[in-house]
Formats: C-alpha cells, sequence, structure tokens
C-alpha cells in the first residue's frame, strides 16, 4: 500500500501523545525505590488500573494487525480467538489460578515452577519464556514500522528503530508502573482510534447486511459469515475442523496463553490485594467480548472496499494492510491522526507487555537465581533497566522474523503452540496432582516443546494425506497446523509427565503447601484479610456474566 495522506494536524495530534507517553513514563519514575516497584509496581495498584492495563497488553499487533488480518482471510469464524479462545480462559484465571499466583506471592511464572519443581522445570522454562517474550514484542515493532512507514515513508528498519526507542524511554524510566498506566491510556486512545473506522465503512456498504452481500458474493468467501459452517471432517470452514477451533484453540493455545503468559499475568500480580488480582482477568474479559466489533469487521471492510491496497511492494496480498488502508481510504485529516496514535498505542503496549515480563524474568528468575545470588536490592534494579535495554535491541532483531509472514496471527499463534502449550498441561497438572514429580515438570516441558516442533515442520505440511476422512485435494491451512501443534504439544507434554511422575519420586507434601490444590499453606493467613468486597466485586458474579454473554453472542452469530 502507498503512504497515508496525512498533514500537520495529524502530526500534531501523534506528537501530543507521545509527551503523554513519555511523561507518564517520568511520573512513574519517581514511585520506584526498588527492584519490586519497578519490576511489580510494588504490588500497589487498584483492580480497574490493572484490569484495563491486563486487556490493553492483549491489544497489540496480535489484536489490532493481526486479527484485522484474519478477519480479512479467514471472514467472521476469527470470532472464535475471542468468544472461545479468550474470555473462558480469563475467567478461569481468575476465579482458579489467580489464588494460586498471587496467594504464594510468586514474582513471576517461573518462580512458580521452581517451588513447586525445583531448577530443572524452572531454568527451561525462564529461557524459553524469555525467548518467546523477545519474540513477540518483535511482532508487536514490526507492527509498529508497518504504521510508521505508512505515515512518513520511511524504509522498515529505520521505523523499527524509532519505535524502539519511545517503548525504550518510558519503561526504563517508569518500570511496570510506567508501562500500566501507559496502557491504560493506550486502551482508550486505541478505542477512540477504531470506532470512527468501523461506523464509516459500514455506513459506506450499506450496514451489517450490505457488508455481508458483498462479502459473501466472492468467490472463495461463501462462508465467511459462517462461525461453524463446514467444521466436520471433510473440513470446509477457514480456520479448520472442530477439534482444531475447540480443542486446540479453545482448550490448549486460550488456556495456555491466558493462565500460563507472564506477560499477563505480572498485570495481575501488580494489584494491591488478592481480590483485585482475582478480578484483573475478569474485567479484562468485558472489553474483549466486544473488540471483534474493531478488528474482524474492518477486515471484511477492508476487503471488499480497498481490495488493491492489501498489496506489499511485489504485488502479493498482505492481510496485514487491512486496518491501515481504510484509515487511509476513508478518514480525513485530524480522525486520521488520532486512529494512528490509536494503533502506535497498541503496538507500543504490546511490546511493553512483553518486554516488561522479559526483563523481570530474566531479572529474577535468570539472573538472580543463577548467575548473581544474594546482592543487594539496588543492584536488581539496575539489572532490570539493563535488561530492558538489552530486551528491546534483541525485539528489533527478531521483528525482521515477524516482517517474512503476510499474517501475523499465523506466526503468534505459532509461538504459542512452541511455548505456551506445553506449559500449560504442566501447569495444569502440578495444581491439581500434589504426585506430580519434579523430573516429570522439566521432560514434560521438554516433550511438549518437542511435540509442537515436530507437528509444526514435519506432519502438519501433510496433513491432508492423514487427516481421517479427508480430501485429497485439499491443503490445510496454516491456522489449523498450529492448532494442531498445539494439541500435540499438550498431549505429549500430559503423557510424558505423567509416565515420568509414576518412577520417580515426588516432593514432600509439606513443601507443597499452597502450590497445589488442596494442600494450603497454614502459615499463609487469608489473603483476603483487610478487605471487605462489596457484592458487585464478586469474581463468581463477574466471571459467569462475562460467560453469559459469550454464549449468547455465539448463538446469535452461529
Amino acid at each position: 500500500m502507498g503512504r497515508l495522506d496525512t498533514n500537520i494536524f495529524d502530526y500534531s495530534i501523534l506528537a501530543i501523545y507521545f509527551v503523554l507517553v513519555i511523561a507518564i513514563g517520568v511520573l512513574a519514575r519517581r514511585a520506584v525505590a526498588t527492584s519490586e516497584d519497578f519490576l511489580l509496581s510494588g504490588r500497589s495498584l487498584p483492580a480497574w488500573v490493572t484490569g484495563l492495563a491486563f486487556i490493553s497488553a492483549n491489544l497489540g499487533a496480535i489484536e489490532i494487525l493481526g486479527m484485522a488480518a484474519n478477519g480479512a482471510q479467514y471472514g467472521l469464524s476469527t470470532v472464535h480467538f475471542y468468544w472461545i479462545g479468550a474470555v473462558p480462559a480469563m475467567i478461569f484465571l481468575g476465579l482458579v489460578m489467580m489464588p494460586f499466583y498471587y496467594g504464594s506471592r510468586v514474582r513471576s511464572v517461573p518462580e512458580y515452577l521452581k517451588r513447586r519443581f525445583g531448577t530443572g522445570a524452572h531454568l527451561f522454562n525462564g529461557l524459553s519464556f524469555a525467548a518467546a517474550a523477545v519474540l513477540n514484542a518483535g511482532v508487536n515493532l514490526y507492527a509498529m514500522s508497518i504504521i510508521i512507514e505508512a505515515l512518513l515513508g520511511w524504509p522498515t528498519w529505520l521505523a523499527i528503530l524509532v519505535s524502539a526507542g519511545f517503548v525504550l524511554a518510558y519503561i526504563t524510566l517508569g518500570g511496570l508502573s510506567g508501562a500500566i498506566y501507559n496502557e491504560v491510556l493506550q486502551f482508550f486512545v486505541i478505542i477512540a482510534g477504531l470506532i470512527p473506522l468501523v461506523i464509516i465503512g459500514l455506513k459506506d456498504v450499506g450496514g451489517w447486511s450490505g457488508l455481508k452481500e458483498k462479502v459473501v458474493s466472492q468467490p472463495g468467501q461463501e462462508g465467511f459469515f459462517s462461525t461453524w459452517s463446514g467444521t466436520g471432517w471433510n473440513w470446509t470452514n477457514p480456520l479448520g475442523d472442530w477439534i482444531g477451533i475447540v480443542m486446540g484453540l479453545g482448550f490448549v493455545l486460550s488456556f495456555g496463553y491466558w493462565t500460563t503468559n507472564f506477560a499477563e499475568i505480572q498485570r495481575a500480580l501488580s494489584a494491591k490485594n488478592l481480590s483485585a488480582a482475582e478480578r484483573t482477568p475478569l474485567i479484562g474479559a468485558y472489553p474483549k467480548i466486544f473488540i471483534p466489533a474493531l478488528t474482524i469487521i474492518p477486515g471484511l471492510i477492508a476487503i471488499t472496499v480497498v481490495p488493491d491496497m492489501l498489496k506489499n511492494a511485489q504485488g502479493e496480498t498482505d492481510y496485514n494492510y487491512a486496518i491501515p488502508a481504510l484509515m487511509g481510504h476513508y478518514l480525513p485529516n485530524g480522525a486520521l491522526g488520532v486512529a494512528l496514535a490509536g494503533l502506535l498505542a497498541a503496538f507500543m503496549a504490546g511490546m511493553a507487555a512483553n518486554v516488561s515480563s522479559f526483563n523481570t524474568v530474566f531479572t529474577y528468575d535468570i539472573w538472580q537465581s543463577y548467575i548473581k545470588k544474594n546482592f543487594p536490592d539496588h543492584y536488581y534494579l539496575n539489572i532490570g533497566r539493563i535488561v530492558t535495554v538489552v530486551g528491546i535491541l534483541i525485539g528489533v532483531g527478531t521483528a525482521f522474523i515477524a516482517a517474512g509472514y503476510n499474517n501475523i496471527q499465523v506466526y503468534i499463534q505459532t509461538l504459542f503452540g512452541f511455548f505456551n502449550a506445553p506449559l500449560f498441561a504442566t501447569f495444569i497438572i502440578a495444581m491439581f496432582w500434589k504426585r506430580t514429580t519434579p523430573k516429570a515438570g522439566l521432560w514434560g516441558l521438554v516433550a511438549g516443546t518437542a511435540g509442537a516442533a515436530i507437528y509444526q515442520f514435519l506432519i502438519g505440511p501433510n496433513w491432508s494425506h492423514m487427516y481421517p476422512g479427508g480430501d485429497m485435494t485439499q491443503t490445510a491451512n496454516a491456522q489449523m497446523i498450529n492448532f494442531y501443534a498445539a494439541i500435540s504439544a499438550f498431549v505429549l507434554d500430559a503423557v510424558v509427565t505423567v509416565i515420568v511422575t509414576l518412577t520417580t519420586k515426588s516432593k514432600p507434601l509439606v513443601e507443597l503447601r499452597g502450590l497445589v490444590w488442596g494442600v494450603p499453606d497454614p502459615d499463609a493467613g487469608d489473603p483476603h484479610e483487610g478487605y471487605v468486597r462489596r457484592w458487585w466485586e464478586s469474581p463468581k458474579l463477574l466471571g459467569f456474566t462475562a460467560l453469559g454473554i459469550v454464549v449468547v453472542l455465539s448463538i446469535v452469530f452461529a
């Protein structure tokens, strides 16, 4: 696509936004005195702040460009990534898993594994999470570069470096608090940037019915407005069959991401008490339910109104351009500046989430645990700042890996299959089966990661030959391969974990207090003590209400 037609009004809005971003980082710096202040906001933030930051951290490239690209490429079935692939897992995190995380006072997800299993699983997960964090940061950097390239016509490499500079500034200054308060600001900027785009686009195509008529009339897009059709054994649904969607996306990838991804959980761990930590993902679930209207619909509008603008320099269709192309087509100057600020806010939030979680895991779980132990706290505060710079520099390199994909959502789901799917299997078994042994924790993770690789590179490309009842003329799309790679990782991890557990020695029960379901820690006390929760703050009420809304919407848009 070509350069957007921006002027001084758009640049002025962007300049104001960037000044606010840096100002928040400067103000947040005043509250940073210890490593916990820098890396976990001193565990002092209210639920509404952590809840909005929780969902804003996810509103990065994955959500904006990635889901719009998925909407353009696969149609309305992309809602599965939200209503099946997000909300149920967010509710499970709030109601079931946050009491383990927050109540045990762990500083990171890998630290839970250290207490549960020991150093083997802890180090493996710490290193794998650090790798995943910088790879995901690269996705957001690349997405930011697309916007800056469209805005200024800069080459990709220069846009990536400039984008990284802004994120580096406010995280290094304010730590996690700087990131979280910026994420709250960015949430509202994102919404303000996308709503006008959806309203104008729908009006132009004749509303919802007009959009549906125009989309399904095109060859190959007949099923784009049906979310579940064609999910039988001979799959024609663009995201694959129901097993892949429900088990691969809805269970393994979804629960793996939302319940073990420290980039998200870190926001809940920064809450001021357990009640606020439990409500953090539940509050975030409500905007998550309705965000498809701001991401999938623009993707559908783009393939209808501006298909020629979804072309890269080689003339190939690049679905990542869906939202930037619509912005350039519809929005006048001024409004274009707001929308651009919203997109940049989304990518900065997504990258900041990954970098701030990377510096915490590297500082606490790798550096402090295995390299430099028992140093003064100020030393680890400085290490956290240094690692922030290192993480962003590595993210610059990984941004060029993401540039090789014409749908970054496919790339993201591939990463989740490698890093989150096996971790979820280990976590769910470890939390509910006290017999699980330290060696099982390590070798389950190793086997699950290997299983994802084997399926992704060896089995998946030949799926149509192995699929029961499959049509030999069909080729599995990349998303379906991702779903089944995640299932393979989960199953292999679980099988190996059980086998190794039955042949090795478990930890004494006294060492599992507060870490396993049904084994409370009598010395921990009541984590809710000192806080009177009002009825509307009930986690169960918030969680099951959100789940009910999802069920109703899933029936309406089936």
